[in-house]
């Protein structure tokens, strides 16, 4: 039984150094073996480009392998395979995309030119909502990056119209603010006291430093390792590759914890006015 698929290739129609032709049939002598010998194939567009540029410059053809065929995760290998056509780049952006006019991959929204939005009118990637030119944002119109409010110009930005990073408020041209139109920072307290320590020195604890790296509630699910549960509650994968999980909290902070050394776990005790039993409410985690 022959499959339909899809290949990228060099601009010169090349691939690992052998040459191809659209129009043509190729034939590997001998067994095949994923990622060793066999020619190479993905049953959808997007997978392509999990292995390739997202390059306009590339060649993108459909195909069809008409002799034996091993697939594990994205990715198929046979021992005989037809060019069918070449696709044009218009193809296959509506063929990654299930917006339109979009000039990235793998969006729902509609006009995003970066990658993995599911908003409108973006120039970064991975927003949910509109005309944003960073990244990672559910507001809009922000230009910059994993804002959840609108119309900011910094980056973490929870409030509107923020000049500033990390305000919780609005119009403030300053950082860390929590109210409005403030241009000077506002006192740093720290489990629930003040603390003799500057927000940039207390961003260099080594726990502090720790939990920014390591934490995270949302990441990127492949469709090939999805579990069948996934596969039915997010259908979408099938379009988009996979889908963007996303953990409450504190299980959020249970994986960052889970992720930590031994070393990065015992610091959390010199942090300025450090109160476990503070630290496991907000949490979930307790530090012994």
């Amino acid at each position: 039984m022959s499959i339909k698929g899809y290949k990228v290739f060099n601009p010169d129609w090349t691939c690992r150094g052998f040459q191809y032709e659209v129009g043509k049939t190729f034939k590997h002598d001998g067994n095949i073996e994923m990622c060793g010998a066999g020619f190479h194939f993905c049953q959808k567009v997007s997978d392509c480009f999990n292995y390739y540029d997202f390059d306009s410059n590339n060649k993108v053809a459909e195909v069809e392998a008409i002799g034996n065929v091993e697939t594990k995760g994205d990715k198929s290998v046979t021992d005989e395979i037809v060019i069918l056509r070449e696709l044009t780049w218009h193809e296959v952006l509506d063929l990654v995309n299930t917006g339109k006019d979009c000039t990235g991959k793998c969006n729902s929204g509609n006009r995003n030119s970066g990658s993995r939005n599911s908003g409108n009118w973006n120039s970064g990637s991975r927003n949910s909502g509109n005309c944003n030119s960073g990244d990672w944002n559910s507001g809009s119109r922000n230009i910059g990056r994993r804002n959840t409010g609108c119309n900011n110009i910094g980056n973490h930005n929870s409030g509107n119209w923020n000049n500033g990073n990390h305000n919780s408020g609005d119009w403030n041209a300053t950082n860390y603010a929590t109210g409005f139109f403030n241009t000077i920072e506002q006192p740093l307290y720290i489990f629930n006291k003040p603390a003799n320590i500057s927000r940039d020195d207390f961003y260099k604890l080594l726990p502090v430093m720790s939990m920014c790296n390591k934490y995270t509630s949302n990441w990127w699910v492949f469709s090939a390792t999805m579990t069948d549960e996934e596969k039915v509650a997010h259908p979408e994968h099938e379009i988009t590759g996979g889908y963007l999980k996303t953990v409450d909290f504190k299980t959020a902070c249970s994986h960052m914890w889970d992720d930590m050394t031994d070393e990065e776990k015992a610091s959390f005790k010199t942090i300025p006015n450090f109160d476990a039993k503070v630290f496991e409410e907000i949490t979930g985690i307790v530090v012994e």
